[in-house]
C-alpha cells in the first residue's frame, strides 16, 4: 500500500529538480501569505462581493491586466532559464527534457496567457467608453469569459508542478504530441488548459461585435467609430473564424490520447500534416488577432500625442478589413518546406507578401499623421515611437522569410527566432504596453510616474535589440531551434552570451516596470481632470476613474472626435445643453461565472487524469450553473436618479 502510494505521489508531483522545487516552496508561501492577508485585513467579503463576483466591464478588464502581467513574469522567467543554458552549454545547467518543457510552456504562455488577456483586459477598459455605452452587450459572458481563461491558465500552469509540464513544442505538432511522443500527463494539462480559455476568448470575440454594433452612442456611424474601437472589430471577427478551428484540432488530439483515434497517426491510417494545417489555419490569425488592437492603440497614441486628426482613416479601415481577410490564406508559409508543392508554394509566398502592403499602409498613415504635428512625448507615445523601426524591420525579415526558396534556408533557424519576436515584441508587447499607459488614468485615476517608466523603456528596448538582432545572424550561421546544446567549436557562443545579456536586460526593465506601478501606487499623481493626455474620444469625457455605469447621459457622438469636438465648442462658450439624468439600468454581480469557471477546471483536471470520478461531476456543475442562470431573473435594476447625482457631484466636484 505505501509503494502504491509512493509511485503515486512521484508521478503526481514532480520532484528531482531544484528549479522546480524552489518554484513549489514560492508558490507555496505566496498562497499562504494571500490567505493570511486577506484573513487578517478581512477582506474576505470584499473580494467575493467586488471582484470574484463582478460583472463591471472596468473590473474585468484591470483582472485580465493583473493575470497577464502574472503570466508575462512567468513566461519571462521561462525565457531568462532558455537564455542561461544556451549561453552556458557546458554547464548543462538545463536539462533535456527540462529545456523542451520550457520552450514549450514560454510559447504557449507568452501568446495565449499574456497577449492574449492584456489585449482582453484593454479591450474591456476601452472599448464601452469609447462608443458611448454603459457597459458590453452581455455582462454574464464577460465575467464569464474571464473566469474560463484564469481557470484555462491555472490548469496549464499547473503542469509545472503537477504531473508535469508538455514538451511538444508550443503547437504540439504529432508524433510528438501523441501518446507515443508524449505518454505523461502534461500534454492533457496543455489540452484542457488552452480548451477551456479558448472558450472565453471565443465568447470575448462575440460579445465585443454585438456591443460595437448595437450600443454605440447616438450619431457614432460605423465611419465615425475611433480607430481603436475598428480594430477591436476586425479583430473581434478573426476571433470568431479562428478560434472554433482551434477548439476542434485540440479536442481532435484529445481524441487520439483519451480513446485511442487515429487522426493524426499514421500507422492508424491518420496524417499528421492534417494537424499541422488545422493549428496554423487558427496559428497564423492569431497573430494578426495580437496585432491588430495594438495597431488601433498606436492610431489613438499617434493622433493625441501629434493633436492632429489621424491621416487616412478611410484607408487605415480598409487596411485593417484586407489584414483580417487576408490572415487566413498564409497558414501554408510555415511549412513550406514540408513538401507541398511548387504551386501551393507560390501561392502561399504571394498571399503573405500582398498582406504586407496594408501593414505598410498603416505606417504610412502613423507617420503622415506625426509630420508636422506638435508631438508630446510622453511614456505611450514613446512605446508608439520605438514600434515603427522595429516593426519595419520585423515586416521585412518575415518578408524574407515569405519567399519559399529563401525559407529553405530560413526555415526552424534562430533567424526565424529573431524575426517573430520582433513582430510580437516590438508589435504586440510595445503596442499594449503604450495602451497601458495610455488608459491608466483612466482606469486608476492616477498616472504612472514618467522618470520610472522611461527607465524601463530604454531598459526594454536596448535590451531587445542587444538580445534579437545577434540572433539573426545565428540563423544564418546555421543554429538551429529547440536545441539546449551546441558544441563549442560551432562559434556560435559569443553572440548567444550577447544575447543572452539583452534578455536580462528586459528582465531588469521589468522590475522598473513594477517598481513604477509600486512607486506611483504610494505616491499617486491623481489626474483630476479626467483627460490628462488631451483626448480627442469619449473615454476622456468622464471623471477618472469611470463611475460604475460610465456616462450619466448618453452622449451623442456626431463627429469622429466628439470629445474635442465638445471641449473647442466649450473654449469658444458654445454650451451644449446637458439632457435630464433618467434612472440607470445596470446588470447584477454574478457568482455563477465564477462556479462555472471552477467546474470546468475540475472537469479538465478529471479529463487529464482520466478520473472519470472528477471529470464527470465537473462537467454536471457546469450543466447545473446553466440551468441555475437560465432560471434566475433578478438579474438587473436601477439606478435611481438621486444617486447618480450625489455620484456625479462628488467625482466631478473634486475635478
Amino acid at each position: 500500500m505505501l509503494d502504491s502510494i509512493k509511485q503515486f505521489s512521484s508521478t503526481f508531483f514532480v520532484t528531482g529538480d531544484p528549479l522546480i522545487l524552489g518554484a513549489q516552496v514560492s508558490i507555496a508561501i505566496s498562497m499562504v501569505a494571500i490567505v493570511l492577508a486577506l484573513t487578517i485585513f478581512k477582506k474576505w467579503k470584499w473580494l467575493w462581493t467586488e471582484w470574484l463576483t463582478t460583472v463591471d466591464h472596468k473590473k474585468v478588464g484591470i483582472m485580465y491586466i493583473i493575470a497577464s502581467l502574472l503570466m508575462l513574469f512567468r513566461g519571462g522567467v521561462d525565457a531568462l532559464l532558455m537564455r542561461t543554458q544556451l549561453a552556458l552549454p557546458q554547464l548543462e545547467f538545463l536539462q533535456a527534457e527540462h529545456y523542451n518543457q520550457i520552450f514549450t510552456t514560454h510559447g504557449v504562455i507568452m501568446i495565449l496567457f499574456m497577449a492574449m488577456p492584456l489585449m482582453f483586459g484593454l479591450f474591456n477598459i476601452a472599448i464601452p467608453l469609447q462608443i458611448g455605452a454603459r457597459d458590453v452587450a452581455f455582462p454574464f459572458l464577460n465575467s464569464l469569459s474571464f473566469w474560463l481563461f484564469f481557470f484555462g491558465a491555472m490548469l496549464f500552469n499547473l503542469s509545472f508542478i503537477i504531473g508535469g509540464s508538455p514538451d511538444a513544442g508550443w503547437l504540439a505538432y504529432p508524433p510528438l504530441s501523441e501518446l507515443s511522443g508524449s505518454p505523461s500527463v502534461g500534454q492533457d494539462f496543455y489540452i484542457w488548459g488552452i480548451q477551456i480559455s479558448g472558450i472565453g476568448s471565443l465568447a470575448t470575440g462575440i460579445n465585443f461585435i454585438v456591443t460595437i454594433l448595437r450600443m454605440r452612442a447616438p450619431g457614432m456611424t460605423l465611419m465615425k467609430m475611433p480607430m481603436y474601437t475598428w480594430s477591436v472589430f476586425t479583430t473581434c471577427i478573426i476571433i470568431i473564424f479562428a478560434f472554433p478551428i482551434l477548439t476542434v484540432t485540440l479536442a481532435l488530439l484529445f481524441l487520439d490520447r483519451f480513446l485511442g483515434a487515429h487522426f493524426f497517426t499514421l500507422d492508424g491510417g491518420g496524417n499528421p500534416m492534417m494537424y499541422i494545417n488545422l493549428i496554423w489555419m487558427w496559428g497564423h490569425p492569431e497573430v494578426y488577432i495580437v496585432i491588430l488592437p495594438a495597431f488601433g492603440i498606436f492610431s489613438e497614441i499617434v493622433s493625441t500625442f501629434a493633436k492632429k486628426k489621424l491621416f487616412g482613416y478611410k484607408s487605415m479601415v480598409f487596411a485593417m478589413f484586407s489584414i483580417s481577410i487576408m490572415s487566413f490564406f498564409t497558414w501554408a508559409h510555415h511549412f513550406f518546406t514540408m513538401g507541398s508543392g511548387a504551386n501551393v508554394n507560390i501561392f502561399f509566398a504571394i498571399t503573405t507578401m500582398i498582406i504586407a502592403i496594408p501593414t505598410g499602409v498603416k505606417v504610412f498613415n502613423w507617420l503622415f499623421t506625426l509630420f508636422r504635428g506638435k508631438i508630446t512625448f510622453s511614456t505611450p507615445m514613446m512605446w508608439t515611437a520605438a514600434f515603427i523601426p522595429c516593426f519595419i524591420v520585423g515586416g521585412m525579415t518575415g518578408v524574407l522569410l515569405s519567399v519559399a526558396p529563401a525559407d529553405f534556408q530560413f526555415h526552424n533557424s534562430y533567424f526565424l527566432i529573431a524575426h517573430f519576436h520582433q513582430v510580437l515584441i516590438g508589435g504586440v508587447v510595445f503596442g499594449y504596453f503604450a495602451g497601458l499607459y495610455y488608459w491608466w488614468p483612466k482606469m486608476f485615476g492616477f498616472k504612472l510616474h514618467e522618470g520610472l517608466g522611461k527607465w524601463a523603456f530604454w531598459f526594454w528596448n536596448i535590451g531587445f535589440y542587444v538580445c534579437f538582432m545577434p540572433q539573426y545572424a545565428l540563423g544564418l550561421m546555421g543554429m538551429t531551434r529547440r536545441f539546449n546544446a551546441y558544441d563549442f567549436d560551432m562559434g556560435w557562443q559569443p553572440l548567444n552570451v550577447i544575447s543572452t545579456v539583452g534578455g536580462f536586460l528586459m528582465g531588469i526593465a521589468f522590475i522598473f516596470q513594477v517598481w513604477q506601478i509600486a512607486h506611483s501606487i504610494k505616491f499617486m499623481q491623481k489626474d483630476t481632470t479626467g483627460d490628462p493626455w488631451g483626448g480627442r474620444t469619449l473615454e476622456w469625457s468622464i471623471p477618472s476613474p469611470a463611475p460604475l455605469y460610465n456616462f450619466a447621459t448618453i452622449p451623442r457622438a456626431d463627429t469622429l472626435d466628439p470629445w474635442l469636438e465638445e471641449k473647442n465648442k466649450r473654449a469658444a462658450g458654445i454650451a451644449t445643453p446637458a439632457p435630464e439624468i433618467e434612472p440607470i439600468h445596470m446588470p447584477r454581480n454574478s457568482a455563477i461565472p465564477f462556479i462555472m469557471s471552477v467546474c470546468w477546471f475540475v472537469a479538465g483536471f478529471g479529463f487529464v487524469w482520466s478520473w472519470m470520478w472528477m471529470a464527470i461531476p465537473g462537467l454536471i456543475g457546469v450543466v447545473v450553473c446553466l440551468l441555475v442562470r437560465s432560471f434566475t431573473y433578478n438579474t438587473d435594476y436601477y439606478i435611481p436618479v438621486d444617486e447618480v447625482k450625489r455620484t456625479e457631484a462628488a467625482l466631478r466636484g473634486s475635478h
